[in-house]
């Protein structure tokens, strides 16, 4: 599999290139956001590693763009941003995971075999479209409508909104809803759950909310 790592701290990714080679991954490596655009562009990747702050380029805009041009290959953030509007950003910009400065090896190589294989949760998402009141989900074309609108979504959304409307007005646990999404060896250590909720509201609540937050305890979904 052809890892692309793009960062311009050279302490950083010559242990990585180092490790992800050892571990058999055939990886690029740029330091410049410039460049590791092109590179994304012109070469087929299984997975980006991107640094948030980059010169010539920043992640985000790398990401946003390559999304916007169809690319769907996996975005693993590194980044010292760690906010929950940050992470929202990020989400929004397309990227499927974090990993905040400083982490370990072990841990970032958790995540990459996660993002590098097919989730054992896909299996449990729905072929056939999913309709609960107005807000309809076709999980194989990452699409939702609502009163005619289209919606797009990542897939991680997909997954979510999935989970969600198989279990309408059902409490759904923060754990429940985790052990769902990510495995326990790829479980973010922070707020992406929270971000993830955030950005989802603001796809598919413009006609009112359907996301209910039982305080202390998880989420409920329905009208």
């Amino acid at each position: 599999m052809k890892i692309l790592l793009v960062d311009d701290e050279a302490e950083l990714t010559e242990p990585l290139y180092h490790v992800l080679s050892h571990e058999g991954y055939n990886v690029d490596v740029a330091d410049d956001g410039q460049k590791g655009y092109q590179l994304a562009l012109q070469n087929t990747y299984d997975l980006l590693i991107l640094d948030w702050m980059l010169p010539g380029k920043p992640g985000l805009s790398i990401c946003r763009e390559l999304r916007s041009r169809g690319k769907t290959t996996p975005v693993l953030f590194l980044t010292a941003k760690d906010t929950l509007d940050d992470r929202v950003m990020g989400l929004d910009a397309g990227a499927d995971d974090y990993l905040v400065k400083p982490f370990e090896l072990r841990e970032l190589m958790a995540r990459v075999r996660a993002l590098l294989r097919r989730s054992p949760a896909l299996e449990n998402v729905a072929t056939n479209p999913l309709k609960i009141g107005d807000l309809e989900l076709e999980p194989d074309n990452q699409v939702a409508y609502r009163q005619s609108r289209i919606i797009n979504l990542s897939d991680k959304e997909v997954k979510l909104l999935t989970y969600f409307m198989e279990h309408p007005q059902q409490l759904l646990t923060h754990e429940q809803i985790y052990q769902f999404l990510w495995e326990d060896s790829e479980k973010p250590s922070s707020n992406v759950l929270a971000a993830l909720i955030r950005l989802l509201r603001r796809k598919i609540e413009e006609e009112g909310p359907l996301i209910h937050t039982v305080y202390g305890k998880g989420y409920r979904f329905g009208d």
